[in-house]
């Protein structure tokens, strides 16, 4: 586990965090600030994103506090889900020494380049996302504008560094395709400028919801055991896994389409342990499902014990994680700075 790191808060301006060069390759993704992480965000995304800090050239990763504002918040409550989300992050393993962790409200460039780019993009694109329709039809109404724009904020924050590569899911998609588009458009119009951005096609593990193998675990999933949070206590996640969903076959198998539940707890017992598939299902020969919970339970616990503590940790040094955002907030600042500056002459405002 990545211990508290110390933290250079010197002139960064005056010099340079690191060199940048176009050619270079650089990877942006972010988080909102909204709950704690699940198995299925650690898996997803956080797993993957450890080990890119050690395979790309700048790796910015940023808690998108901006856009957790498109549904109603408690200012107090998302003050600290933020600084929540900080030590959740810095406890999986993102090191402020390897990559650039920031706060997505304290960079302004990514809301100047927001507006620019909200000026290239016709509303009907905006209203065909698959993300816009869900959220609006769920709000019952015509959907707040943070709701329909986000997606332009979300490619401002990725131009904002002419990246070149973000790790996506399969549900953003569409909406890296519109920053391809964005970013295309822009060139042919400007003159070519930003990098077009590719997705990363890493190894993302689905983990699905213990109560409904047919979706994916959820933060806003309204059954309290259908989601695993890191930081649940050892007595919680033993409950969950006993009361997740199986069937009336007591085998342990792995078969996705006709046995969903039984199929999820492997996939997590292999994500959990790093074994594959079939040497989970190998080392389960004999073993009942109803057994098989608890081993799969035990697995978990011992995972994030460890991660769990150190989180625990952190959120009681409120002015470390706060100098960790500020000391990548400046570093982020220093690239994104001449990004917006550029953008501006090319367009006309400076």
């Amino acid at each position: 586990m990545w211990s508290r790191a110390r933290l250079l808060l010197g002139n960064v301006g005056s010099q340079p965090w690191c060199k940048i060069k176009d050619s270079m390759k650089r990877v942006f993704s972010g988080i909102q600030p909204t709950g704690i992480l699940h198995l299925g965000n650690y898996f997803g995304a956080i797993e993957s994103w450890v080990k890119l800090q050690d395979e790309y050239d700048t790796v910015l990763y940023s808690v998108v506090d901006l856009h957790s504002l498109t549904v109603p918040q408690d200012p107090a409550v998302l003050q600290q889900s933020i600084l929540d989300m900080t030590a959740a992050l810095l406890a999986c393993g993102i090191n402020p020494e390897k990559s650039i962790l920031f706060q997505q409200s304290q960079v302004s460039e990514h809301t100047q380049l927001s507006w620019i780019l909200t000026c290239m993009v016709r509303l009907t694109r905006l209203q065909h996302l698959h993300q816009w329709k869900v959220k609006a039809a769920q709000q019952k109404h015509d959907g707040m504008m943070g709701l329909l724009t986000y997606p332009v904020l979300q490619a401002a924050d990725i131009l904002s560094y002419k990246s070149t590569h973000v790790p996506v899911g399969e549900d953003q998609v569409q909406h890296m395709e519109l920053v391809q588009d964005l970013a295309q458009g822009f060139n042919k119009k400007y003159g070519q400028f930003f990098p077009v951005p590719q997705s990363i096609l890493t190894p993302m593990k689905k983990v699905k919801s213990l109560r409904d193998p047919s979706a994916k675990m959820s933060k806003s999933d309204p059954d309290k055991l259908a989601t695993v949070w890191i930081t649940d206590s050892p007595e919680d996640i033993v409950s969950k896994f006993r009361k997740a969903v199986t069937d009336f076959t007591s085998e342990v198998t792995y078969d996705p389409a006709r046995r969903g539940g039984v199929s999820n707890l492997v996939a997590i017992h292999a994500a959990v342990t790093g074994l594959t598939v079939e040497e989970v299902v190998h080392r389960s020969v004999g073993m009942d499902t109803a057994h098989y919970k608890r081993v799969v339970a035990d697995a978990v616990i011992e995972k994030f014990a460890p991660i769990k503590s150190e989180i625990e940790k952190l959120k009681m040094d409120k002015d470390y994680l706060e100098k960790v955002l500020h000391t990548g907030s400046v570093k982020a600042k220093e690239l994104a700075y001449p990004v917006i500056q550029e953008v501006k002459k090319l367009v006309g405002i400076l």
